[in-house]
């Protein structure tokens, strides 16, 4: 088994301990993360980009709310990014 670093441990220590609560998504909110999952799932290409330490870790945060692996999470960003479905708010 892989070493866990201390945020990892952080993490398993709050399962294990019963600190973590679910995230309620709605059917609407499932069924889009799925669809963009999917969308993103179809990978020929590899890009390796450099990430300042305190971005990633909110990205991984993000991910875990969301119950994807954050890598889906940045893939599924710059897909909606390229096609136009990530819009800031207003």
């Amino acid at each position: 088994m892989t070493e866990l670093d201390s945020e990892e441990r952080e993490i398993l220590e709050a399962y294990q301990a019963g600190r973590l609560e679910p995230v309620a998504l709605s059917r609407e909110d499932l069924a889009a993360y799925r669809a963009a999952a999917r969308a993103v799932s179809r990978k020929d290409k590899r890009v390796n980009i450099r990430v300042p330490a305190p971005d990633l870790e909110q990205l991984q945060v993000r991910a875990m709310q969301e119950g994807l692996p954050y890598q889906s999470l940045i893939a599924s960003i710059l897909h909606k990014y390229v096609t136009g479905q990530l819009v800031a708010k207003a």
